[in-house]
């Protein structure tokens, strides 16, 4: 079982939006996920979101690949539509969808190794056609569902919880995305909703690619040496007919900083991260700039985070590819099947 129902009683005088709708309307079942995740205060942000911008849940599509983060998209927008794809591959059935329906707002939801190991090559592509989709990697740094292995995102010397160190170079996704071509590219970490729910915002309402890599602390690996209770002792004392994990609930990490100043925030294994909220005369507008920004904190050991580069500007595939307005299945026969006379007019162009 993935989910669990939530009750439907609430408060008589729960606010709600210009549509009527209350936060509730934007959830979904009771997650499942280890107490403490990050990505459940990313889904609280997404929904926060879309409540303040009056969204109508059912012009939302959500999709995404394997991994902790992807069953995400069960615990929020429950009345959205939704598809949960073969490891990776989430960006390109998301093009395909796009493609198919410009008229729904597409939240593509992935992971670290979703998608910058085995799904690298469909984010790169997805990004660099322009698909109009609003694209949120959870970032944790490891497989969750696999026991913690070092993913592709993994800072170089980390350390896994059984003390083996990383020697492999990180892959950026923030620096890929600007490399790529994205027009709305964004950093932050799950436990700044201040700063999250925002970006979210501003790339919903954004018409083009626009990406963001959001921070987000796993819990599931922070056992120590020397407990009787830890998972390793565990197992090598246990006897029993099957293997069952009990992951201990964690408080949600949380962080409120001022643009232009550093936080050094400490995660549940013990290690400290520092993040850096870019200060407010950023110029998130010069792509040159926004990698020399990235360069510079990532030389003192620190993490980018805010608006990093926007394009005013942006072509989206559809007006790349003049495809027509309206959804593909509201397309009839005169409009699939033009005549001899419309033939004649493309192979007269292509001679």
């Amino acid at each position: 079982m993935t989910y669990l129902p939530k009750p439907k009683f609430h408060h008589p005088d729960i606010e709600t939006n210009s549509l009527g709708f209350s936060h509730r309307d934007y959830e979904g079942p009771i997650s499942t996920l280890c107490a403490g995740c990050g990505h459940d205060s990313i889904s609280g942000a997404i929904i926060k979101a879309c409540f303040e911008l009056a969204i109508e849940p059912h012009r939302v599509a959500q999709l995404s690949g394997i991994g902790c983060s992807s069953k995400t998209p069960t615990y929020f927008l429950g009345q959205s539509h939704g598809f949960n794809t073969v490891h990776g591959r989430m960006p390109s059935v998301l093009t395909g969808a796009n493609m198919a329906n410009r008229e729904l707002l597409y939240l593509g939801v992935s992971g670290d190794g979703d998608s910058a190991s085995i799904g690298f090559g469909q984010f790169a592509h997805a990004i660099r056609r322009g698909v109009n989709m609003v694209y949120i990697v959870e970032n944790n740094g490891v497989y969750g569902l696999t026991k913690g292995q070092f993913s592709a995102t993994s800072d170089k010397g980390s350390k896994s919880k059984k003390g083996v160190a990383n020697t492999d170079s990180p892959i950026d996704l923030v620096a890929m995305a600007l490399q790529l071509g994205a027009t709305f590219v964004a950093r932050s970490f799950s436990g700044d909703k201040g700063q999250l729910v925002p970006l979210i915002k501003a790339a919903i309402e954004h018409k083009g690619a626009a990406f963001i890599d959001c921070i987000s602390p796993c819990v599931a690996f922070n056992n120590h040496d020397g407990s009787t209770k830890s998972f390793d002792y565990v197992r090598a004392h246990n006897a029993a007919l099957n293997t069952l994990d009990f992951i201990t609930g964690q408080a949600p990490i949380t962080a409120d900083y001022a643009p232009g100043t550093v936080e050094e925030v400490k995660l549940h294994d013990g290690s400290t991260i520092k993040l850096h909220k870019l200060a407010a005369d950023h110029d998130v507008r010069d792509r040159g700039a926004a990698i020399n920004a990235l360069h510079r904190v990532q030389s003192r050991g620190e993490i980018a985070t805010g608006l990093i580069f926007l394009d005013d500007e942006p072509d989206d595939l559809h007006a790349n590819l003049n495809t027509v307005l309206r959804p593909l299945n509201r397309l009839n026969d005169a409009d699939l099947v033009p005549g001899s006379a419309a033939l004649d007019k493309i192979n007269a162009g292509l001679r």
